[in-house]
């Protein structure tokens, strides 16, 4: 079935990526919907609708398009009006998960650096309209990926598989939307993630210094809450668009060679190119998974609410057995 060992690794690397996702993903939304995580409710609301993305973009490109593609490849799913839809549902949770990230991490900016405009900005009611806004906007926007398709093969009429077309490597108006995707998703988040998080530790560290002398001052090594609160913030936005920036930058470079070299086609399986741009594709889904592991890390209530969770079914067993 397979005919290389790398095949072999891509076959059972995504239904454990999504034995995983689906379920870290579905826990993450119950716990955070919960509200026992000391966090804000601007805070809450960016991190539900990232694990909703998220949760999102392993069902529609890790099990319907990756794993359907190995395990039932003559799914009707595959019948290419289908696929082509698939395809473009997909692109469009990718790219909402990613600029959500982008909105979360400028929510950030606003609520440490930006105390006057807080007030205002980092509120449910402004949280929930750019969510709604980013995830509208990027469904519209990859609506011409389902126009990018032509079958693979047409069995009594039937249209199967998706393949591009010649001319989307060829045509400008094709090429241009080709970059501008891309550009959108993850260029422009690379920048702005990079721009929001420089303008948050410098402004960090000068109110740190700042908090620092004052208590000097008064004589004592205080807890200061404020500089508590700052750092947990901040350990928790740097993870999240830390882990974003190390896990798609495979898929940029990826981009940069086929682009750069015009290489469209591989020779097969055991092509260098064909094998960088799959091992992307697996760092960029990773990414679907990675958030919860990163509020394991760097949130104490939420750990504590997960170890309840571990701890229901074994805590029923036992009432039951007595």
């Amino acid at each position: 079935m397979y005919e290389t060992f790398i095949e072999l690794i891509y076959a059972f690397y995504y239904p454990l990526l999504a034995a995983i996702g689906v379920p870290v993903n579905l826990v993450t939304i119950w716990i955070l919907s919960q509200g026992k995580c000391d966090l804000s409710r601007c805070i809450t609301i960016y991190l539900l609708a990232m694990s909703a993305a998220d949760l999102m973009v392993v069902i529609t490109e890790v099990i319907l398009n990756r794993i359907l593609y190995y395990y039932f490849p003559n799914s009707s799913l595959y019948i290419t009006p289908v696929c082509s839809f698939t395809i473009a549902l997909l692109c469009a949770a990718r790219d909402s998960s990613v600029w959500l990230t982008v909105a979360f991490t400028f929510d950030r900016l606003i609520a440490i650096c930006y105390q006057k405009l807080k007030a205002e900005y980092c509120i449910p009611k402004t949280a929930s309209s750019v969510i709604v806004a980013v995830c509208l906007l990027f469904c519209l926007k990859n609506i011409p990926w389902y126009f990018t398709f032509d079958p693979v093969y047409i069995i009594d009429n039937i249209p199967w598989f998706c393949q591009s077309k010649p001319t989307f490597y060829t045509l400008p108006a094709w090429i241009g939307y080709d970059w501008l995707h891309r550009i959108l998703t993850p260029f422009l988040p690379f920048f702005f993630i990079l721009l929001f998080n420089a303008l948050t530790v410098r402004h960090i560290l000068v109110a740190n210094r700042v908090r620092k002398g004052l208590f000097s001052n008064h004589g004592g090594a205080q807890i200061d809450p404020e500089t508590e609160n700052r750092r947990k913030s901040m350990i928790l936005l740097f993870t999240i668009s830390g882990s974003f920036t190390v896990l798609w930058m495979p898929y940029v470079i990826n981009f940069l060679y086929y682009r750069i070299t015009n290489t469209y086609y591989y020779a097969g399986p055991t092509d260098p190119g064909y094998i960088l741009q799959q091992m992307a594709y697996m760092f960029q889904l990773s990414s679907s998974c990675t958030n919860t592991c990163i509020y394991v890390v760097t949130q104490t209530k939420f750990r504590a609410e997960l170890k309840k969770i571990v701890k229901t079914p074994f805590n029923l067993t036992i009432k039951l057995l007595k």
